[in-house]
């Protein structure tokens, strides 16, 4: 009894101990690769590129909940295009993945025999995906209304937003998408093309006249032409959209009910989630949805907490992750990082402007670990040396154990 009574007691002990070490080998094992980690991306900041131009980099471990390298992190810089990702993660929190946008076709007046005596209302809901084909739909529905004729007027409605055509801060020189509430393919021609629709749909178009107002609150609807949110997303990020990403910079607006939509409304939204990130005290400046903007200021640091962010809402990561262009496989990332372990593995919205080149998204290490990341080059005269730099900062993540 006595020597049972010894050894059960040491039997723990050396469990214990044996315990102890392997946790403390662990800790110094992964202190030992992220010690590695923070070596080899160092070394790529030593590049003779940031003797005249500046990067913030950040790398955040979605599984340990920590980040694993940070530089420059916290200094405000353009994103370009990477601003997408912000209109696209505040889209998603405050509208949800199921959210549609809606086109209407209301009418006033009266039917008579088979004629309306009233008229049509075209009532734009920005939605930046709508074809002749989606339009030859909602004239059907009119023709539905047993009627074979329309003496009256084609009303467009664009007062879903404000009236300004470009965002803030765009270049006048550049192809600038004109930011109507209502259009066919960028262009303001959807009223023409639903009155020759609904024509071709065997009604009578008595003397109309095509004209723009609002609709009346008496007016009766005639239908509604929906398409979900994740079809206008997986443009805007994978082909790095401006008119589809500004049309969801106006939908968040539009949630604020405020009347109209107002690029202002917009931005107090954005800002509302900054703040819940935690990181509302930053002189942060939105100024579109798109990047175009010269006045758009974030960090590589705001970027990860809104990755993060997403990846913690099962809602928002379902819809986003998907849409993001794949490294070597789809989107602006096709042509880049192929034939390594980053191909396939980055998801990652890209970006561009003149001096301007950014990355920013998720990848998936070879020790399984989950890592969002952000990159801002500035000051970058040619942008393949930021994407160069990019893809290579993509590969030592993606190879880290």
């Amino acid at each position: 009894m006595r020597f049972t009574r010894f050894t059960l007691p040491l039997q723990a002990i050396m469990k214990k101990k044996a315990l102890t070490f392997l946790v403390i080998s662990w800790v110094y094992a992964v202190a030992l690769a992220q010690d590695s980690l923070r070596i080899r991306l160092d070394s790529l900041l030593t590049d003779p590129m940031f003797e005249t131009s500046q990067v913030g980099v950040m790398v955040y471990d979605l599984d340990a909940d920590s980040a694993l390298y940070t530089y420059n992190h916290k200094q405000l810089m353009r994103p370009a295009s990477c601003m997408k990702l912000v209109t696209a993660i505040t889209a998603l929190d405050q509208l949800g993945s199921k959210y549609d946008y809606q086109t209407h076709i209301y009418y006033t007046g009266h039917i008579t025999g088979r004629t309306l005596v009233g008229n049509i209302y075209c009532v734009g809901g920005f939605d930046p995906s709508l074809t002749v084909d989606d339009v030859a739909i909602l004239a059907d529905c009119v023709r539905k209304l047993e009627i074979d004729s329309i003496r009256g007027l084609l009303i467009a409605d664009r007062t879903m937003k404000e009236v300004e055509d470009y965002g803030e801060g765009w270049c006048w020189d550049d192809d600038n998408p004109l930011l109507t509430a209502l259009s066919i393919g960028r262009k303001n021609i959807f009223l023409q093309t639903f009155a020759e629709e609904v024509a071709r749909a065997g009604i009578n178009l008595e003397q109309i006249s095509l004209t723009e107002g609002r609709v009346p609150q008496q007016a009766k609807l005639v239908a509604t032409y929906r398409h979900n949110i994740g079809l206008i997303l997986e443009r805007m990020l994978k082909m790095s959209d401006n008119f589809y990403a500004e049309s969801m910079f106006y939908q968040t607006a539009a949630s604020a009910k405020k009347g109209l939509a107002r690029a202002k409304d917009a931005r107090e939204v954005t800002k509302r989630l900054f703040a819940r990130l935690g990181l509302g005290h930053y002189p942060y400046k939105v100024a579109d949805g798109s990047g175009l903007s010269l006045y758009n200021y974030v960090s590589v640091e705001l970027l990860c907490a809104l990755l993060r962010y997403a990846w913690h809402s099962s809602d928002i990561s379902q819809a986003l992750i998907p849409a993001l262009p794949v490294a070597g496989v789809d989107g602006t990332l096709k042509d880049r990082m192929k034939d390594t372990k980053a191909q396939g593995n980055v998801y990652a919205k890209t970006g561009t402007l003149t001096g301007i080149s950014s990355l920013a998204g998720y990848c998936t290490t070879a020790g399984g670990h989950q890592l969002c990341f952000a990159i801002i080059n500035q000051g970058v005269m040619r942008n393949a040396t930021g994407k160069a730099f990019q893809d290579r900062v993509c590969k030592v993540l993606c190879e880290y154990e």
